[in-house]
Formats: structure tokens, C-alpha cells, sequence
């Protein structure tokens, strides 16, 4: 890992964690902001789990609040840390779309200029994080080794084959040589007798 990509992660993932912190001790500033997005998801999110599931499930914006702020230490942790860096990044990419959708670049007014920074600031640290989630470092990808794991065995298989093949004509052929020594031999062995 250089040391380039790992300042740049801790500074990405920096914000995310002290985020998370205010968000946790602080819910009751971010919940009016969240309680559109927490009437309309909460409700299908609830529906769509398992019963089990349900009961950790936040039914109110405080605790999607909490939820999401608990998200962010994690994945901010994890970004930081280098543990599960890309499982992380994914996280705080989800938990960035609750605030994307919450910050209105269309709203008119005096609060204009700043929901439109905080859109433009939440956008570019989704970008962020989804680069951060496909960075593997220069090392090939799960899905690139194993293919081509894949196609290496194939190879190694065909080429067995191709050998199993070989000795098996060369067996068939010795073999029938031998057959063939054997019925002269047994033909000479006759002969001898009956004369």
C-alpha cells in the first residue's frame, strides 16, 4: 500500500467518522432533515425484511439518524484502517444517499447557494467513495483470479487429457503387438507340436 492512497483514504474517510460521531450524539439536528426520507423508506425497508430482521430496523428519523451516523464511524474506520477498505467504502456509499436525497439543490430562496455546496459536497464524496470501494491497490480483482484460475485448470485438464489420450493409443498399440506376438508364438508353439 503506499502511502498516498493511505493519507487519501484517512482524509476521505475522516469526514465520514466525525460525521458519525455528531450524528450520534447529536441526532435531534439531522432528524428533521431526515424524517421525509424516513417516513417514505422506513415503512417499505420494514416490509421488505424478514420478521427477525425488523426489530433492528429504526422506525423513526432519530434512529435512522443514529443508524446512519453508526455506518459511517464503521466504514469510516474501515477505510482509514485498511480492514475490508472496499466492503467499508461501500458502506459509506449507501450512507451517503440519505443525504444526498435530503440536501434540495432546487430550493429556492435564501438558502439556496448552501443546499446547492451541500449537494455538489455530497456528490462528490459519493464519487469518492465508490472510486475508494473499486481500488484494488494495483492487485488483480476476486473475480480476475478466479477466472483466471479457471482458465488455467482447463489448460492444465486438456493437456492431461491430451496425455491420458497419448498413453492410451500407446498402451492399445503395445498391447496389440504383444496380441500379436503372442497368436505368431502360439501358432509356432502348434506347429511344433503337430509335426
Amino acid at each position: 500500500m503506499s502511502v498516498l492512497r493511505f493519507v487519501a483514504r484517512s482524509m476521505l474517510a475522516s469526514y465520514f467518522v466525525l460525521n458519525g460521531v455528531r450524528a450520534l450524539a447529536h441526532p435531534e439536528d439531522l432528524a428533521p432533515a431526515t424524517a421525509p426520507i424516513a417516513e417514505k423508506l422506513m415503512p417499505k425497508l420494514s416490509a421488505a425484511l424478514p420478521e427477525s430482521a425488523r426489530a433492528f430496523v429504526p422506525t423513526d428519523a432519530t434512529g435512522l439518524v443514529k443508524l446512519n451516523g453508526l455506518l459511517q464511524i464503521v466504514g469510516g474506520a474501515s477505510l482509514a484502517t485498511g480492514f475490508f477498505r472496499r466492503i467499508g467504502a461501500g458502506v459509506l456509499a449507501v450512507t451517503t444517499v440519505p443525504n444526498l436525497l435530503a440536501a434540495n439543490p432546487l430550493t429556492k430562496g435564501p438558502g439556496q447557494a448552501a443546499a446547492q455546496a451541500e449537494f455538489g459536497t455530497n456528490v462528490a464524496l459519493l464519487g469518492g467513495v465508490l472510486l475508494a470501494a473499486q481500488d484494488t491497490e494495483g492487485k488483480p480483482t476476486l473475480v480476475w483470479r478466479l477466472r483466471t484460475q479457471r482458465e488455467l485448470l482447463a489448460k492444465d485438464a486438456a493437456k492431461r487429457k491430451a496425455e491420458l489420450e497419448r498413453d492410451a493409443r500407446a498402451t492399445a498399440a503395445d498391447a496389440a503387438k504383444l496380441a500379436r506376438k503372442s497368436v505368431k508364438q502360439g501358432r509356432k508353439f502348434v506347429a511344433e507340436v503337430l509335426s
